[in-house]
């Protein structure tokens, strides 16, 4: 008995090792917890908070429950071919947030900063169909909660972090449902100077998404309901490990993580016009 004891703690190290981490620079020494982040940007703008919170993540202010991803499986059967095809993906806990494990906060972000914390951490963003694959996995699925005041500002995105957390009431897991997520997707192909953002998302109790794929809004338009979800971008696909990119060119494999099928769109360019 001690013997299987001991091998079944291995076997557990083993496993807990292999899952995918976020790796931080920590380029210095800034340590700002969520309650000193909304502090400190209560009365910027769209750019400074954008540039203050990428500054923040890339030196490694991120909560340490975040960094660890955490696998989601997904099954699709190809008809033509009659074949099954099991994928896991790891996705962060919760949406990206700044902080501490006791002081943090969901921060929205425009696409193109979400784009390079994403890049930065070896990430992608997701595909709506990861969005619900990810709601069917989750935990935690509190109730979308609509804000209608000064959407963009800082102050009711801090607000909206607090509703949250007042309806996840101490409970862990896996965490979806409450936010708008910025996806890829090739509606974004529709517009030549690559200037809008996707959301998808703001999943209701019986799975439906309050909020369809929508391409609406200039990219550098964020406000309270936007999040930004991390997606490890290599893939386990029947075993075998893949880049997303090869994955989403790939006529039946783009299937198991897109509605769309091939994909074109995989990232925002790094500019706003």
């Amino acid at each position: 008995m001690r013997y299987n004891k001991i091998g079944y703690i291995l076997l557990f190290s083993i496993f807990v090792s292999c899952s995918p981490t976020l790796h931080t620079k920590k380029k210095n020494n800034e340590s700002v917890t969520g309650s000193a982040f909304y502090q400190k940007v209560i009365q910027s703008n769209w750019q400074q908070r954008d540039s203050i919170a990428y500054r923040l993540i890339e030196n490694g202010n991120i909560p340490r429950f975040l960094r660890k991803l955490v696998p989601v499986k997904i099954s699709f059967l190809d008809t033509a071919s009659q074949r099954r095809y099991r994928a896991k993906i790891y996705v962060t806990k919760d949406y990206l947030s700044i902080g501490t494990d006791k002081d943090r906060a969901r921060v929205p972000l425009t696409p193109i900063t979400a784009q390079k914390i994403a890049d930065e951490f070896n990430c992608f963003l997701p595909t709506a169909k990861i969005v619900d694959e990810i709601y069917n996995a989750a935990k935690v699925k509190p109730e979308p909660v609509p804000m209608y005041a000064f959407r963009d500002s800082s102050v009711t995105m801090w607000q909206h972090h607090l509703i949250i957390e007042g309806q996840k009431n101490g409970r862990k897991g896996l965490i979806a449902g409450i936010k708008k997520d910025i996806i890829i997707t090739n509606k974004l192909n529709n517009y030549p100077k690559n200037d809008r953002v996707a959301i998808y998302g703001w999943h209701l109790k019986d799975g439906r998404p309050i909020q369809p794929v929508y391409t609406g809004h200039v990219n550098w338009y964020v406000d309270y309901s936007h999040g930004v979800r991390l997606i490890y971008r290599k893939i386990k696909i029947n075993g075998k490990w893949m880049d997303y990119r090869a994955v989403l060119k790939d006529s039946v494999l783009s299937q198991v993580i897109s509605n769309e099928g091939v994909m074109t769109y995989f990232s925002y360019p790094g500019n706003y016009e």
